[in-house]
């Protein structure tokens, strides 16, 4: 999972870590011509002149007294340089603008290719450039444990800044709490729709599903498939009918029968199809879903963006769900649909059985964009 993007990050991480070390040798460096030219000043310090019978014990002190003291200033001067060396790694550098501008490039390049949208990377781009410019970095062992601070934290400020809570917002909304699903086609809509079903019945709720796509060939058989599986009830009306009416009738059935959640699948659709997108207009005014969720496909990118952006726009979304996660090498889409769109990522679909939907956390996310 993600593992491209893992690669990408690495040219950065070594930049940096590059010059990290670079500067920290050169104060190193500094410090040992400091304490050499100390420790020749001390050598070169005149004795004491203290009248005849102090000369006269020094001369006849001879050369093994000489050697002595030649030998207490090499002592000195390897005392003061060997101190010098072990404060390579206490140190502390300041890193500039000058210092990071080819390394930021290289990381808002790695971005990008990654699938994150520019104005993303930009926004991690600065993060990370406030989060190591100025600042004092003490140089260690490991001088990417630096880097890799300062980008979980650019990463987690885009990926927790619309954070919703789902499971909160179901336990505490009025029943039934109405669930609307919308997306183009192919993208794992309504498996994932199954996914959610399982995932809440797992947590002790009741589940209604509504077979809203009267408009695919073969759409309700296979939410029935997921029904029977799943042993859920399912609503449906022939196809062709209004898919308006039968989400109402999911949620009428919901109510006399005291479910708790219904689960309207619909046709796919892209955003310029005006009569599909009307349609939908219709179900939202009829049905008023307390979740309007989208569902697109992580490893398309920033089309995934791209088309959840232009949905957004047309019918406001609630939240997104992003499928094959698992299969997603760039992981640009999962980091960037929340930043462009407004709106939380609530599940991540990571298989393609029942049990492999995952709630999205910020921190559950970054482990894998990071992590080995």
């Amino acid at each position: 999972m993600f593992n491209r993007f893992k690669e990408r990050l690495k040219g950065f991480k070594e930049a940096v870590s590059t010059k990290i070390q670079e500067k920290g040798e050169a104060e190193a460096n500094k410090a040992e011509a400091k304490a050499a030219d100390k420790s020749n000043a001390e050598e070169k310090r005149p004795t004491q002149d203290k009248g005849g019978a102090v000369a006269a014990k020094e001369c006849k002190a001879g050369e093994g007294e000489a050697g002595q003291v030649q030998n207490n200033g090499a002592k000195t001067k390897e005392s003061f340089t060997s101190r010098a060396k072990s404060l390579i790694f206490e140190q502390e550098v300041v890193l500039d603008e000058k210092d990071l501008a080819d390394p930021l490039w290289e990381l808002e390049m790695a971005l990008m290719e990654s699938d994150v949208a520019l104005p993303v990377a930009e926004t991690i781009v600065a993060t990370v450039r406030d989060e190591l410019v100025g600042r004092k970095k003490k140089i260690r062992a490991d001088t990417g444990e630096i880097v890799e601070e300062a980008l979980r934290s650019a990463l987690f400020k885009v990926l927790s800044e619309n954070y919703f809570d789902v499971d909160e917002f179901i336990a505490r909304a009025d029943k039934p709490v109405k669930i609307v699903f919308v997306g183009v086609n192919g993208t794992g809509k309504t498996t994932s729709i199954a996914k959610v079903a399982r995932y809440l019945r797992d947590r002790g709720y009741s589940v209604v599903l509504a077979a809203g796509d009267t408009f695919r060939a073969g759409a309700v058989e296979q939410i029935e498939v997921h029904a029977k599986n799943l042993e859920v009830k399912l609503v449906k009306h022939k196809d062709g009918k209004d898919p308006a009416a039968v989400i109402f009738d999911a949620v009428e059935y919901a109510k006399a029968h005291h479910r708790d959640v219904v689960l309207a699948d619909t046709a796919g659709r892209l955003h310029t199809n005006i009569n599909l997108m009307d349609q939908m207009k219709k179900i939202v005014r009829v049905v008023d879903p307390d979740l309007l969720i989208f569902v697109d496909e992580a490893i398309a990118g920033n089309d995934a963006v791209e088309r959840a952006r232009l949905f957004n726009e047309a019918v406001p979304i609630d939240g997104t769900i992003l499928t094959k996660t698992d299969a997603d090498a760039k992981g640009g889409a999962a980091i960037s649909i929340s930043h462009i769109t407004g709106k939380p990522v609530l599940f991540l679909g990571v298989g393609q059985d029942y049990p492999d939907l995952v709630k999205f956390e910020p921190d559950w996310l970054l482990d894998r964009l990071l992590g080995s």
